[in-house]
């Protein structure tokens, strides 16, 4: 499903703005679409915190999470296969490794 979505923002990217959600952000550039990103995480916070429509909010963020990295030319299969690199060791010895 989530390679289906990134997918459809790949060919949404060249897409008529004026036509598409997807488009018009991306055609706002990455710091808008960065700007759209931290908004979104934001609603998720606050509706957790409320315990109100969180899984509403938690597929925006991960919507928006996906057209920032097309956005930044970042490949989710890069960032799925960093995962899975991960996959072997524990958080803590990975985070330790990276200072």
């Amino acid at each position: 499903m989530i390679n289906e979505l990134v997918k459809k923002i790949r060919e949404r990217k060249n897409s008529n703005p004026d036509n598409s959600y997807t488009s018009a952000l991306l055609s706002g550039g990455l710091n808008n679409c960065i700007d759209k990103l931290e908004e979104e995480f934001e609603e998720l916070k606050e509706a957790l915190n409320k315990k109100n429509n969180e899984v509403h909010e938690a597929a925006d963020l991960l919507y928006h999470l996906l057209v920032v990295l097309e956005a930044a030319n970042v490949k989710f299969e890069d960032v799925l296969y960093e995962l899975e690199k991960r996959k072997s060791q524990s958080g803590l010895e990975e985070k330790k490794n990276r200072s």
